[in-house]
C-alpha cells in the first residue's frame, strides 16, 4: 500500500495555459438533490466550481434552484426530472457526478437509470451516496465508463457484501477488481483502490466528521477529473489529498471544519500548489 502526499497535488494541479478558456477545463454535470436533500448537491456543486471545472451544470429538483443560484451563481441549473434534458447534459459532460442527495425512492432510481443509460466510455462518472445504495440494492452493472465509486464504509458493505469489520485490503481488492472501478473507500484513513494498486491517505481529522463532507469530496473528484482528465487516477488521488489537506489546515484554528469552507479555500490552495510545480520546473531548468 502506497501512501500519497502533497506531491500528487503539485504534480496534477498545473499553472493554467495563457490561451485557456472555460472549455479547456472540462464540463461537469452533477445529478442529485431531491426535495429533501438539496444541500448535498449544492455542496458538491460548490466543490466542483471552486476546484476549477470550466462549466458546471447541476441537475436537481426544481425546489433547489433558488438556493443553488444563491450559493453558487457560477453553476447552471437543470431539472433532473426532465429526462431528455438530463440525458443531453450527461452526454455532453467530461465528468458526471451522481448521487449526492439523490435519495433512493422510485423517482431517484429512475433518474439514476437515465444517467447510466447515457454515459459514454470516454467519460468519468463519480458514483456517490444514494446512487451507490441503489446500485447495490438493485444489483445494477457498472457502466462502461471510467467509474469512480466514493462509498463510506456502510455503503461499501452494501455494495461489496463485506462487513465493516472485515474491510481489509486483502478482502476488498478482489471485489474492487470484479467491479472494474476506482474505489475511494472513505474512513479514518481513506484508501483508494485502482487496479492492482492501493493507496492510503495519511491525513484526516475528526474535525471533518460533519454532514456534507463526502458530498464535497465527490464534487472535488468531479472537478479534478474534468479539469485534469489526462491525468487519469492521479486526478482522483490529488482531489482526495487536497480535500483533507485543506481540512487539516482549517482544523488547526477551528473545532470543526464545515464542508463549504474547504471549497472556498480551494482556489488559493490550488494556486499555491501549482506555483510549487512551476518553481520546481524553473529551478530544474536553470
Amino acid at each position: 500500500m502506497k501512501k500519497i502526499n502533497s506531491q500528487i497535488v503539485s504534480e496534477v494541479v498545473r499553472p493554467r495555459p495563457a490561451d485557456s478558456f472555460k472549455g479547456t477545463f472540462g464540463k461537469v454535470t452533477l445529478v442529485g438533490g431531491n426535495e429533501n436533500f438539496g444541500g448535498a448537491i449544492i455542496m458538491a456543486t460548490m466543490a466542483a466550481v471552486y476546484s476549477g471545472a470550466g462549466l458546471v451544470t447541476t441537475c436537481t429538483a426544481p425546489l433547489n434552484a433558488g438556493a443553488l443560484h444563491a450559493q453558487v451563481p457560477e453553476a447552471m441549473f437543470a431539472d433532473m426530472n426532465n429526462d431528455s434534458q438530463l440525458a443531453a447534459l450527461v452526454e455532453k459532460a467530461t465528468t458526471v457526478v451522481v448521487g449526492p442527495g439523490l435519495g433512493d425512492d422510485q423517482a431517484s432510481t429512475h433518474t439514476l437509470h437515465v444517467v447510466l443509460a447515457h454515459l459514454k466510455p470516454e467519460q468519468t462518472v463519480v458514483i456517490d451516496g444514494s446512487a451507490i445504495t441503489i446500485m447495490a440494492r438493485d444489483h445494477l452493472a457498472m457502466p462502461d465508463s471510467h467509474v469512480v465509486l466514493t462509498p463510506h464504509q456502510m455503503e461499501w458493505q452494501r455494495l461489496s457484501k463485506i462487513k465493516i469489520a472485515d474491510q481489509q485490503p486483502s478482502v476488498n481488492k478482489p471485489v474492487v477488481k470484479s467491479l472494474g472501478a476506482t474505489v475511494v473507500l472513505k474512513s479514518h484513513r481513506t484508501e483508494i483502490y485502482n487496479g492492482a494498486q492501493i493507496y492510503q491517505l495519511p491525513l484526516g481529522t475528526p474535525a471533518q466528521a460533519v454532514g456534507g463532507m463526502g458530498d464535497t469530496l465527490a464534487g472535488m473528484v468531479g472537478g479534478f477529473t474534468a479539469q485534469f482528465h489526462q491525468q487519469g487516477v492521479r486526478a482522483v488521488l490529488a482531489a482526495v489529498y487536497a480535500h483533507s489537506d485543506v481540512a487539516e489546515q482549517i482544523a488547526a484554528q477551528q473545532y470543526i471544519v464545515l464542508p463549504h469552507q474547504i471549497s472556498r479555500a480551494l482556489p488559493a490552495y490550488m494556486k499555491k500548489m501549482s506555483m510549487q510545480t512551476e518553481e520546481h520546473r524553473i529551478g530544474f531548468t536553470n
